[in-house]
């Protein structure tokens, strides 16, 4: 697993960089060179070596090739597609998105710049109403609760909001996002805000279900344990099949990257299974429901 302790920036395009700059890692590795060599063979610094490796800058073709070269990398097919990587990570670094004026804390913006540029997004969630569903009310009510200490200038926690609900346009534009919810009844429950503020919510989670683009479903308490216990997480894929799916998870002080093939794999099982142990979307949406009724 990896943090996202990268420097500031445009962040867009992070998800191929490092998987590029890890490409290229591994090869110097197998090759037995040192930074400071591969910097050499290409007229360089070590820095720009790392930052390279670690994905933090754009890479040039002719720096590949010679580093693969260099390197001893004999198979035309696998330098091609490093080199398609290098172009896509380009493209995406020059794209420009709203979310790069707006005040917003530490990794949100690297988490934006991703969702932007998926394709579809799975997530499981504990105990909160995922994000791209929130009315304002509830995400204020939210942003209130994690912001104890950290969040309370209430004009700040305004400005977060109003990103919360900016992001919620990528369910409806011309590339509509494919977005997968695996949600906890405890989430459904929880009277985040007060009675009115939930019953609007869960209200919204219905018209947001009803959508052809949105798959959602129910964790009911009766299901007991399952493979996703422990916490909360979502899944981004992307269009590119060059770039693997990206795992975000939130702890209580830290935020959690998970960029590399098997362990991506690892949560997208670990999603599924729930998933399988969850109500059916109908039935879900009936349960829903059931409980804005209750409340």
């Amino acid at each position: 697993m990896e943090r996202a302790t990268q420097p500031a920036g445009n962040r867009a395009s992070t998800v191929l960089g490092r998987r590029l700059g890890g490409e290229l890692l591994r090869l110097r590795d197998a090759a037995g060179k040192t930074q400071q060599q591969a910097a050499e063979s290409i007229n360089a610094t070590g820095t720009k070596i790392v930052k390279m490796e670690r994905g933090w800058v754009p890479m040039r073709d002719p720096d590949i090739r010679v580093l693969c070269e260099f390197y001893g990398l004999g198979d035309p097919k696998v330098l091609a597609r490093l080199l398609d990587l290098a172009r896509l990570d380009r493209e995406r670094r020059k794209a420009k998105g709203w979310w790069q004026h707006a005040p917003h804390p530490g990794t949100l913006a690297e988490y934006i710049a991703l969702e932007d540029a998926a394709s579809r997004v799975r997530t499981w969630q504990l105990s909160l109403v995922p994000g791209l569903f929130q009315t304002a009310e509830y995400a204020r009510s939210v942003t209130v609760t994690e912001g104890v200490g950290v969040w309370e200038d209430p004009d700040e926690i305004e400005r977060l909001v109003d990103i919360r609900m900016r992001r919620q346009a990528r369910l409806h534009d011309e590339r509509p996002l494919q977005m997968y919810a695996v949600i906890w009844e405890a989430a459904l429950r929880q009277l985040i805000g007060g009675p009115k503020t939930m019953r609007a919510q869960l209200e919204r989670l219905l018209e947001m279900a009803d959508l052809p683009n949105v798959r959602v479903q129910v964790l009911p308490f009766q299901a007991g344990g399952h493979p996703c216990i422990s916490g909360q997480f979502t899944i981004i894929s992307f269009a590119e099949t060059e770039a693997v799916d990206v795992v975000h998870a939130d702890a209580i002080a830290s935020t959690v990257w998970v960029e590399n093939e098997a362990e991506s794999a690892a949560y997208s099982g670990f999603f599924e299974r729930t998933a399988r142990l969850s109500l059916a979307p109908r039935d879900s949406v009936q349960l829903i429901d059931i409980i804005r009724q209750e409340i």
